[in-house]
């Protein structure tokens, strides 16, 4: 009995959340119409945010001990619980935000919030993940929830084509992850990430033949994690699916899987296969090249915000793996605080994307265009300054939160010997600084043919847009502090 509740002690916010999933999917059956359209869809929606909220306060008043449970498939540290505060935290931010929106756009479907709780759930899960077949299964299971919700908006052919496109790539991406598996244990026997760490020290000294095995499944679980991340050159999916998306999807795809995939590329790279450093660094340094060039030079030519932040999303993908090339604490620390920074910053861009509704005649409709900002700066000048100051932090403007994210970032590639990529990548952000100097240019000195009427930004879009907005202003006053936490977090990783 003793050990049951052992086992089960460290999982508690997961099995709350399990469970209420299933208990929330009862209540919508019973209590929907027969057709299939549920009469409490915001009844489900604030229970979801409850469960989110509670998972939260079962998460933070635990009593942390370091373990490993579950025959060591799932690992207890310092780092899974401070992440965990993080992404539940992100996880109620963006459900409070994109509350509103599921209602104006009609979402009615009360399976779309218990898809978002079992999507929150396989990330958790992904966080604590030690063995490379729970690593597949939990990624399958986020894999599944996520292809749903691509395609949720039935009556949009763009949606079902990104929720197909988004199935038929992630596949193939699962069947590499799983093929590198199946290499690994075929030659070492082994699946815990643990036990692989203790197996491969010094075995480049060892069997060439067994090495060269250990390489190319490393190279294929590389290539389906960077698939996951979104990181070019496989990146191709991503600007589709985003696009695709009803935009609270989109939100939840940008913000909410990017953390939980790095961790796997801290454990896996870092913790496992450290002493092939020497072959990884180098596919992270191609795959960071690539995604800064064409996340850079692609978001130039796009007219739509979706695609255009896809392709953004890209070129930081690029950011979170420079970080890594070290190999170290440090790089795992300073990985970290550009991935929070840049939640953050997705959150705030968003708020502003989901409040800048148009009212024409009998209908009202959501900015789809670049060009509908347009003379912003005179219909709403508040939003118009809010929106060029996140977007001066995301160009990496000091003394915004955004500068001091790319400049630790910079200062580890340069500690790892990597000067030619830090030149390479301080010009790539120098060019573009041009497209989010385009955007400003619009709101302030472009002028519309006609004016536009804005609905009023609601109170739940002003609360989280405020909370970011001041986190990126104020982060320069106390970034040592932020810092500190950051570098607690990744001790985890210290043996």
């Amino acid at each position: 009995m003793y050990y049951i509740l052992y086992e089960l002690y460290p999982i508690i916010p997961e099995i709350f959340i399990a469970g209420s999933s299933c208990i929330l999917l009862i209540y919508g059956v019973f209590f929907s119409l027969s057709k299939g359209k549920p009469l409490l869809i915001k009844n489900v929606g604030f229970l979801s945010l409850q469960v989110a909220v509670l998972s939260f306060v079962l998460s933070f008043s635990q009593e942390f001990y370091f373990v490993a449970i579950w025959k060591d498939c799932m690992i207890n540290d310092y780092f899974t619980q401070d992440i965990k505060y993080i992404l539940i935290l992100f996880f109620i931010f963006w459900g409070y935000l994109t509350f509103s929106y599921n209602i104006s756009e009609k979402i009615n479907s009360f399976e779309y919030w218990i898809l978002k709780l079992l999507s929150l759930l396989a990330i958790l899960l992904i966080l604590q993940a030690n063995d490379l077949l729970f690593i597949y299964l939990v990624i399958e299971l986020q894999s599944l929830v996520f292809y749903i919700l691509a395609s949720f908006k039935r009556t949009s052919e763009f949606s079902t084509e990104s929720g197909l496109k988004y199935f038929v790539l992630g596949a193939f991406s699962s069947a590499l992850l799983l093929f590198g598996i199946s290499l690994i244990y075929a030659l070492t026997g082994l699946t815990n990430l643990s036990d692989l760490s203790k197996f491969l020290t010094g075995i480049l000294m060892g069997d060439i033949l067994l090495s060269t095995g250990i390489f190319s499944g490393l190279i294929l679980i590389l290539g389906s994690l960077l698939f996951k991340l979104s990181a070019a050159p496989f990146h191709m999916w991503s600007p589709d699916v985003y696009e695709g998306s009803p935009t609270s999807v989109t939100a939840f795809f940008s913000i909410m899987p990017k953390l939980p995939i790095l961790s796997l590329f801290y454990r896996f790279l870092i913790f496992s296969f450290h002493d092939f450093i020497n072959i990884w660094s180098i596919i992270l340094l191609v795959s960071v090249f690539l995604s800064i060039l064409v996340g850079t030079l692609s978001a130039f030519s796009q007219k739509k915000w979706k695609r255009f932040f896809s392709y953004s999303s890209v070129t930081h993908v690029g950011f979170f793996l420079l970080a890594m090339l070290l190999g170290d604490m440090e790089s795992i620390s300073n990985s970290i605080f550009y991935v929070i920074i840049y939640l953050s910053t997705m959150l705030s861009i968003f708020s502003i994307i989901l409040s800048i509704r148009f009212f024409n005649y009998n209908y009202h409709h959501q900015t789809r265009y670049l060009d509908e900002i347009n003379n912003l700066s005179k219909i709403n000048p508040t939003i118009a300054i809010i929106f060029s100051i996140i977007l001066f932090s995301m160009a990496g403007v000091p003394p915004l939160a955004g500068f001091f994210a790319k400049f630790f970032v910079l200062l580890c590639a340069l500690q790892a010997g990597a000067v030619g990529i830090s030149v390479f990548i301080v010009l790539m952000s120098c060019i573009a600084c041009f497209y989010y100097i385009k955007l400003i240019k619009m709101m302030y000195f472009n002028t519309g043919i006609r004016w536009s009427i804005l609905y009023p930004i609601n109170k739940s879009n002003a609360l989280i847009l405020s909370i970011n907005f001041i986190f990126s202003l104020i982060l320069f006053y106390e970034v040592e502090f932020f810092s500190i936490i950051t570098h607690w977090i990744s001790l985890a990783f210290l043996n």
